[in-house]
């Protein structure tokens, strides 16, 4: 299964940005709000390079299997761009993808950021500092989180074959290395 094949061969970019998000401090309820505003503008950066251009890259058929039109997280971060007082920019260099093989591998890391998002979010809303902030991205599915994940994860698997999981991974990897150098 592509989703397995992609878990794996990008944990080492999953831990980078665990560490360079500083996310063990969130368990430990240390995580501070500068904490949380670079994760949000990094995540922003992402989107704002990546989203439209993920979606260009899809077809009509994979659109509607993945349900992209749900997907949509930009504006929703935007909204937690303003709240915390940072400034959004124009789009400076969108990134581009070879093929819709390797846009839904880059949509893998968007969907796994709202996946450990939603635990971000939950244990921030208990974390002295954060009282009225709004998780618009990191909440963005609400109580829909692991059935999206699930039928993102079904889609990937069911309709990727084995010969184009290294396209798939190579859209992961172009995301996740955006994402750690963002700037």
């Amino acid at each position: 299964m592509v989703s397995e094949y992609l878990k794996h061969n990008t944990s080492v970019y999953h831990d980078a940005a665990e560490k360079l998000f500083n996310s063990e401090k969130i368990f430990n309820k240390t995580f501070t709000l500068d904490d949380y505003k670079k994760i949000i503008r990094n995540n922003y950066l992402m989107l704002l390079n990546a989203e439209d251009s993920i979606g260009k890259s899809l077809s009509g058929e994979w659109s509607d299997k993945i349900q992209l039109s749900k997907r949509k997280k930009l504006p929703l971060i935007e909204k937690d761009m303003e709240s915390l007082s940072l400034s959004s920019q124009p789009s400076a260099d969108p990134l581009t993808f070879e093929n819709e093989h390797e846009a839904l591998g880059a949509l893998y890391v968007i969907e796994g950021s709202t996946l450990g998002g939603n635990v971000i979010a939950k244990q921030l809303s208990k974390t002295e500092g954060f009282d009225g902030i709004s998780f618009h991205f990191f909440g963005c599915y609400q109580e829909n989180t692991g059935l999206m994940w699930k039928s993102f994860k079904e889609a990937l698997d069911n309709g990727v074959q084995e010969e184009d999981y290294d396209k798939v991974l190579a859209g992961a990897r172009k995301l996740y290395t955006f994402l750690l150098n963002a700037e």
